[in-house]
This record gives C-alpha cells, sequence and structure tokens, in this order.
C-alpha cells in the first residue's frame, strides 16, 4: 500500500505544474478570448435589438405618417364633394331661375296679349255698333222712303 500511496503522491506531484498550465491557460483564454468575445456579442445584441426598436419605430411612424395622409385625403376629397355639391346646387338654382324669369316674361307677354285682344275686341265692337246703327238708319230710311222715289 505504501507502493501505491507513493504512486499516487508522484502523480499529484506530477500533475501540479499540468494543473498550474491548465489554470494558467483557463486564465489567459478568459483574459484574450473569452472577455472580449462576450464584450462583441453584447454590442451585437445591442445593436440588433437597437436597430429592431429603431424599425419598430420607424414603422410606427410611418403608420402615422399614413393615418395622417389618409386623413388629409379624406379631408379633401370631401371638400372637393362640398364644392361639386355646391356648384351643382348654384346650378340648380340658377336653372331655377332662369326659369322663373321665362315664366314671369311669358305671363307678362300673356297679360299683355290679353290687354291687346280686350282692346281689339272693344274696337272691334265699337266699330261694329257704329256699323250696325248707321245699317239700322240705311234700312229704316229705305223702309220709310215712299216706294217708287228712288226707282
Amino acid at each position: 500500500m505504501d507502493e501505491t500511496l507513493r504512486q499516487l503522491g508522484e502523480l499529484l506531484l506530477g500533475s501540479v505544474p499540468t494543473v498550474i498550465l491548465v489554470g494558467l491557460l483557463y486564465a489567459l483564454y478568459t483574459m484574450i478570448v473569452h472577455k472580449p468575445l462576450r464584450r462583441v456579442l453584447d454590442e451585437r445584441r445591442n445593436r440588433t435589438e437597437g436597430a429592431i426598436e429603431k424599425s419598430k419605430a420607424d414603422i410606427a411612424s410611418a403608420e402615422a405618417r399614413t393615418s395622417e395622409y389618409e386623413e388629409k385625403l379624406r379631408e379633401a376629397r370631401a371638400a372637393v364633394f362640398r364644392a361639386q355639391e355646391a356648384k351643382r346646387q348654384a346650378a340648380s338654382e340658377a336653372r331655377a331661375n332662369a326659369v322663373h324669369a321665362a315664366r314671369a316674361r311669358a305671363q307678362a307677354q300673356v297679360e299683355a296679349a290679353k290687354v291687346a285682344i280686350e282692346a281689339d275686341r272693344a274696337a272691334a265692337e265699337k266699330s261694329l255698333q257704329g256699323e250696325a246703327q248707321a245699317l239700322a238708319e240705311e234700312i229704316v230710311r229705305r223702309v220709310l222712303e215712299p216706294a217708287g222715289v228712288g226707282r
């Protein structure tokens, strides 16, 4: 058993430089490779997440501008529709006014024609009364006239 312990002691003693070298190698690896690599990876993750957040903010901004644009477009369409409706209403009113004026002129012409016809009728009646009077006098004169005087 002494031999085994002695061999074990030699193995442990021989493994001390290997353990020291492995510890040194681990420390060097940590300082030279692991920490810079971790720093680069963290920075890359931060940049990626930052880019994602920036793209989300850009998308939200674009959606807000799109919404604003659509609202302005709706307002512009409504304004155009209101302007068209106002023009249509004005044209309709102008048409109605023109029809009213034409009716008024036609009514005035009808009234003037009625007055003229009435004046013509009155003149014709007066003329006929005068002629009837003259004919009546002529008839009375011829009837009362002696029968042979004029023949």
